[in-house]
Formats: structure tokens, sequence, C-alpha cells
């Protein structure tokens, strides 16, 4: 067998980013039209490498991997869904445009509501254990549209869950940097029920990835094993880069005095104003 699946074209999902990141473009090019305000180049470069990291775990070979071969593979695959796009994602996403979505009143109490740092923590970590359900990771492999759906679920809560981290809105602000360190903290503590299942269980939890041709010499039992390592210590890593950067920058900030300045905010209510009445 070769090294890698055969190649053949995923043309779904080329449509699907290309159009997430061309209506990206568009609006942006409206709106520096209209306002005369353009998007920083930082923003749009993080906004396409959160658009290519989706691409990257939805197209082959990762997606093929994923799907016929290794349940590891999967989990790389969650890890670029939840932990990597994500934060790029939202560093992306200009204010004005976020709050074009969030015009109308109730879509706003929600997202408020949503993105509440424990509300944001229970609704991720309960789509995590639940598409790692045994029946679930079988329908998602048997049902193309399950296996969609599932990863939109993923990366929709992963979303919410780093808004409170990452958050571009002070009308929906951030945590205070110790509070992020923690909230991150608890974050990486999560994963470790799933994981410590597929680290230490006696037997395949996935039978049907034991079914699957085997591929780089990898047993259904290592392949598991993989995987729960790859959960626990790829994702917990991820989560202590960021913690390590926020305090690091927090550090800094409190080194040069560089504490919570009001004034930058005095504007905020006419801002949200003028966007919601454009």
């Amino acid at each position: 067998m070769s090294l890698l699946p055969p190649w053949h074209p995923h043309v779904e999902v080329w449509l699907l980013f290309g159009s997430i990141f061309a209506a990206y473009v568009i609006a942006c090019r409206r709106h520096e039209r209209d306002t005369g305000e353009s998007t920083p180049r930082r923003r749009s470069r993080f906004f396409a490498m959160g658009v290519g990291v989706l691409w990257l775990g939805a197209d082959w070979p990762i997606h093929d991997l994923a799907e016929r071969y290794l349940y590891s593979v999967h989990m790389v695959q969650h890890m670029l869904f939840t932990l990597i796009a994500p934060p790029l994602l939202i560093a992306g996403m200009p204010a004005w445009l976020l709050r074009r979505y969030l015009r109308l009143r109730p879509v706003a109490k929600a997202f408020g509501f949503l993105t509440k740092p424990l509300v944001a923590l229970i609704l991720f970590n309960g789509a995590l254990l639940f598409v790692h359900w045994p029946a679930v990771v079988m329908l998602s492999v048997r049902s193309g549209w399950a296996h969609f759906g599932l990863h939109t679920l993923l990366v929709s809560t992963a979303l919410l869950m780093w808004w409170p981290v990452m958050s571009p809105l002070p009308e929906y602000p951030a945590l205070p940097a110790p509070g992020q360190m923690l909230y991150l903290f608890l974050q990486s503590l999560a994963p470790t029920i799933p994981a410590s299942f597929l680290t230490f269980g006696s037997r395949v939890l996935y039978p049907v990835y034991a079914t699957f041709p085997r591929i780089w010499g990898i047993g259904a039992k290592t392949d598991q094993l993989m995987a729960g390592l790859i959960m626990k210590l790829i994702g917990g890593a991820i989560l202590w880069a960021f913690i390590q950067a926020i305090f690091f920058r927090w550090y800094r900030q409190e080194h040069r005095g560089e504490g919570w300045d009001a004034s930058r905010y005095r504007d905020v209510e006419q801002e949200i104003h003028l966007e919601l009445t454009r």
C-alpha cells in the first residue's frame, strides 16, 4: 500500500471554503468603499489562515486518512478544527463585520449568553464528548451529512469556547488576562476523560476503525492509543502555549504600567450605535 490514500478531489470542500473567503473579501471591500475604513492586512491574513486550516483538515489527505484508515488522524483533524482554526478566524474578524450579524436583539442576547465563559466551556466540552461517543463515530463514518454536521458542531462550539479569550468586541469582552489563563487551564483538563478512555482502554472503542485497511503498519489498538495521546498531549500543548503567551503579554503590560485604560472605550457606545444604524 502507498504511503497515502489515492487522491481524489473534494470539490465540495473547495467550493465551501472558497465561498467563505470570497464572501469575506467582498464584505471588506464594500465596507472600505462605503466608509473609507480598510481592513488591516493582519486581520485578513489571520482569517485566510483560519480558513486554510479548516480546508487542510477537510481535504485530502487528512480527510481520507481520518475517515477510512486511522482514528489518530481523525484526532489531528479535530485539533485543527477546534484549537487552531477558531482563534485564527476570530482574530481575523473585524468588529464591524461581527456587529453586522449581531444587529437583531434576540441574536445579540443569545450570543451574549452562549459566549459566557462557563456556558461556552460546557457547550464545547459537551460537543467534544458527544462526537467521541462510539455510536456517533460510527454514524459519522457511514454518513457524509452526519460527518459534515458533527464537524460544523465542533467548529461552532469551538468558536464559542475561544471567544472569552479572543473577543475583539468590547461589548462582549474577553476575560482579563488572569481569567483567560485560568479558563484555558480548565479547558486543558476537560479532555482528560475521553483521552484516558482512548489511551488506557483494554479494547478498541471504535470497532469500525478495526475493519479499515491498515496503513503505515499501525494496528487498531496502537491507533487508538495514539489518538488519546494526541488529544491530551498535543491539545494540551496548544492550550498551554496560549497560556504562556497570555502570561508574558500580561507581564509586559503590568511591567510597563499599561493597566486598564477606560478612555480607550469611551466611544464604544457611539461606535456600536453607528454600526447598528447603517
